[in-house]
């Protein structure tokens, strides 16, 4: 997944490796340049900081997953589609499992993570064929984040060659979201009607006839 024939891709399978072999907050800038054969002047032109270079590992781990991503005919569900993807991104993950419990024990907490965090989760939503647009379309990329967080803890306990344990948690985990998704798509469909009918009330957006004769259907623009 790592293209090491890059100096990024390099430093990033480095502090990897180094998160595998001790706890990530023992992992220094300096042992990273030092595992990449680099000096810490080279490290700093391409990475600020620990963060930074997650962040790197993260987008890598979306671009392996988008390439590779499975192909839907139409008839899955959406919860389905998901589940794939999900799975499909804890395989692209396994050969860096044991780095991603030292990262996770140590609980780093850092803006520049939540935000490649929840982009990463809308586009395996993109993935999976699922909006991610509106209010509605930010409530499941919250709820995504939310869902693989809590079953990426299983994931890394799971020593099941066949993750049983973590796709049960994954389906449980969905159903719930599932669930919670129509009740808000249900509040956002009646505040939508409860607003139309307020606008009409007013007379807000009540087209008026035009009194001036029809003229010719203008040809249709393309759509943006």
């Amino acid at each position: 997944m790592l293209d090491q024939s890059t100096l990024k891709g390099r430093i990033i399978a480095a502090t990897m490796r180094l998160a595998a072999e001790k706890p990530w907050d023992d992992v220094l800038m300096k042992d990273i340049a030092e595992a990449a054969a680099i000096d810490l002047a080279a490290l700093r032109r391409e990475f600020p900081s620990k963060p930074a270079i997650l962040s790197a590992f993260m987008r890598s781990v979306d671009d392996a997953v988008l390439a590779s991503a499975p192909k839907f005919t139409g008839a899955e569900n959406a919860r389905d589609r998901i589940f794939d993807v999900v799975m499909a991104r804890f395989d692209v993950l396994a050969p860096y499992k044991e780095a991603l419990k030292s990262i996770a024990a140590a609980r780093p907490m850092d803006m520049e993570l939540v935000r490649r965090a929840m982009a990463s989760q809308a586009w395996m939503l993109h993935a999976a064929g699922v909006r991610t647009d509106g209010l509605l379309g930010t409530s499941r990329v919250t709820g995504m984040a939310s869902v693989y967080a809590s079953v990426m803890q299983t994931w890394l306990d799971d020593d099941d060659p066949g993750s049983a344990r973590t796709m049960a948690a994954l389906d449980r985990r969905l159903k719930r979201g599932e669930q919670s998704m129509r009740m808000l798509t249900d509040v956002v469909d009646g505040a939508d009607r409860i607003a139309s009918q307020v606008m009409r009330v007013l007379g807000c957006g009540v087209r008026r006839e035009s009194k001036t004769p029809p003229t010719a259907p203008a040809e249709p623009s393309p759509s943006i």
